[in-house]
């Protein structure tokens, strides 16, 4: 047995003992794909910073075959592109910094992925977000190639999960294209499985989906919080389903991203003349830092395209869509608030964080998710429901 061999046994060993692979039908899967075909060169982060930012050190086979191997069998995130610039693996850099643009999932997020889809013998399955093709190969070896469809929107990417592809033997149906309007060629699908986050559910999505199929996705915010769901189709374009355990997050889908908001000093002069007021909860609640995803989550449902950054002490909100910003000071362990524009931003945060807190803080799972052609329905038994527009 080769080293590639015993590692990605080792890996599935983990794997099942850990929980995160529990259909016999997956583990087998899991025990033929080789993933460090689909992984010939990644960023692992080294020990040293520069000028205040991590460094990225290339990994391939050539630069250290040891290191390359192992790697490619843990259960970790291997970072396969920076700011969206694809890596020359023949002739690699090390990086400064540098924003996650693809990667390479952990083994455990694929298997917790696929299976909490509810894939059975038959389905046929649309993947969002091929990356390096690892996860793809895992559903053709599970279901066969003719079942699987996978979109990418980034060309370079695909180009060279099919050339895993085709090394491994496996020929799903793929695309360059949006995933976000899915993929109308092989439509209708019996699941559909997104490996990107969303800022809402897609229309055609639902519209592709059989009725009675499923729809896996993680949804976020420009404020970054995440949740993931399992939808359920049903007729008239509507879909819903509970809110799933877990904190698992992917990169924000490529054309949601975030935009820039300009210069925060010029936000802040929008709020010199407005009233100030003690506000009754710390912006610490939505930083996303342990144990606030989930607050994060509902306050971004409230402000669906506010964004959040903290500056020299301060914590700004900036709505670049409606003009409203806020901005919070801390004053002797006391936070006060300023607000401006339309939407007073952080008025809407309390309110579903008073609500929150008011129903005894239920856990995600409790929470009910319904789309409809027109909005986006967030439901708890004991809590008003959160309501916005769905694009």
């Amino acid at each position: 047995m080769g080293l590639d061999a015993e590692l990605r046994a080792g890996l599935v060993r983990s794997l099942v003992d850990e929980g995160y692979v529990l259909d016999p039908a997956w583990r087998a899967a899991f025990e033929v794909v080789p993933r460090h075909v689909f992984t010939p060169g990644f960023y692992l982060r080294s020990d040293e910073i520069s000028e205040g930012m991590p460094v990225w050190e290339p990994v391939t086979e050539a630069i250290d075959p040891k290191r390359w191997v192992t790697a490619a069998y843990s259960n970790k995130t291997l970072i396969t592109q920076l700011d969206g610039v694809e890596e020359d693996w023949e002739a690699p850099r090390v990086r400064h910094g540098g924003v996650f643009t693809s990667s390479s999932t952990l083994p455990s997020v694929v298997a917790t992925m696929w299976q909490d889809a509810d894939i059975q013998d038959g389905h046929r399955v649309l993947e969002i977000g091929t990356g390096t093709g690892y996860s793809t190969a895992v559903a053709c070896e599970r279901l066969g190639s003719d079942l699987v469809t996978s979109v990418e929107i980034d060309d370079a990417r695909l180009r060279q999960a099919i050339d895993g592809f085709n090394t491994c033997g496996y020929a799903p149906h793929v695309a360059v294209t949006d995933g976000l309007y899915g993929y109308w060629p092989y439509a209708p699908y019996d699941r559909i499985v997104a490996a990107c986050s969303m800022r809402h559910v897609p229309g055609p999505l639902i519209a592709q989906t059989t009725l009675g199929g499923k729809i896996l996705l993680t949804l976020t915010g420009w404020l970054g919080g995440h949740a993931r769901v399992l939808l359920t189709v049903a007729d008239g374009g509507e879909a819903s389903g509970h809110l799933l355990p877990g904190a698992i997050s992917f990169m924000p889908a490529r054309t949601q991203a975030p935009p820039a908001f300009g210069n925060p000093a010029h936000w802040a002069a929008l709020t010199v003349s407005a009233p100030q007021r003690p506000a009754r909860h710390s912006p610490h609640r939505i930083s996303g830092a342990p144990g606030t995803g989930f607050t994060q989550f509902l306050a971004q449902w409230a402000t669906p395209t506010a964004q959040q950054i903290t500056l020299d002490g301060q914590v700004h909100l900036i709505d670049p869509v409606t003009g409203s910003t806020a901005i919070l000071t801390s004053h002797n362990d006391t936070w006060h608030v300023r607000q401006a524009g339309p939407t007073p931003l952080w008025d809407q945060i309390e309110a579903v964080l008073d609500a929150y807190d008011t129903a005894g803080q239920p856990d995600q799972t409790e929470f009910q998710i319904q789309v409809t052609p027109t909005h986006h329905h967030l439901h708890h038994p004991r809590m008003p429901p959160l309501t916005h527009a769905g694009a």
